[in-house]
């Protein structure tokens, strides 16, 4: 099957940008949705990320990378940023970044933890925590009516902790091939029969694909939430050709 390239030359992807904040939305009460106006703006391949830089008065810089959570064309970017204990990037971006403020991106950068429209084959996605922003854009990228089916295994510590919490309802309601498994490590909603813990094998058979579906996996999270999932993958006989990782954050779900 032959690439897309990913989107700007090499030089545009390492310019950094003037990107302007356009609209803000809650996630939680930790995590806030950023809509970055950026002129010129080439575009993205679901599961990208950007840098962003800000610059204070006396000269000081701070980079950080987030994931891109929406497939927008246009100038529009929509970063999904939790806030951090002590992070200063993080929480000035959630607390203190106002309509018509400006931050520098650079980006779209990464070319392994994509998912291409048009890409065949089942999908697993496995989330860890904010680990679902790359994996929600690739889910959002996904046409109505794809012949590519999806699965989501979301683990996160309590509901309150859910990112796109919503939006997740209404796609698993909407049953056009996207499926939602949810696995919480600290609190369940009353009801919930598995009940609270890390994720495991069965919540993988249970809620994503079979060996023989042959899908392709997409794993992201905290490193240790990483780790043990592409293992508990590998165990299940899931070839790790067909696995892919990426790992960020500074704690587990």
């Amino acid at each position: 099957m032959a690439r897309t390239a990913i989107p700007g030359g090499l030089s545009a992807r390492r310019a950094w940008r003037s990107a302007t904040l356009a609209d803000r939305r809650p996630e939680t009460a930790q995590a806030v949705t950023l809509v970055l106006d950026v002129p010129d703006w080439p575009g993205h391949v679901p599961g990208q990320h950007v840098d962003v830089r800000l610059t204070s008065e006396d000269g000081y810089r701070a980079t950080r990378s987030y994931s891109v959570a929406a497939p927008t064309d246009g100038d529009a970017l929509e970063l999904t940023v939790q806030r951090v204990p002590d992070g200063e990037v993080s929480t000035f971006l959630c607390d203190d970044l106002r309509r018509g403020d400006t931050v520098e991106v650079r980006g779209p950068l990464g070319g392994w933890f994509v998912w291409r429209p048009g890409q065949p084959g089942p999908v697993l996605l496995v989330a860890g925590g904010s680990g679902v922003v790359p994996l929600m854009s690739m889910l959002r990228a996904r046409p109505a009516g794809s012949a590519s089916p999806f699965r989501l295994v979301y683990s996160a510590r309590s509901p309150e902790d859910l990112l796109y919490r919503e939006e997740l309802a209404r796609r698993a309601a909407e049953n056009d091939g996207v499926e939602v498994g949810l696995v919480f490590t600290r609190s369940a909603p009353e009801g919930d029969r598995r009940g609270v813990g890390r994720l495991r094998p069965e919540d993988l058979t249970g809620h994503g694909w079979s060996v023989d579906d042959a899908p392709t996996c997409y794993v992201c999270g905290p490193t240790g939430f990483v780790e043990s999932a592409a293992a508990h993958l590998v165990a299940l006989g899931h070839p790790p050709e067909r696995i892919r990782t990426e790992r960020f954050g500074p704690s587990g779900p």
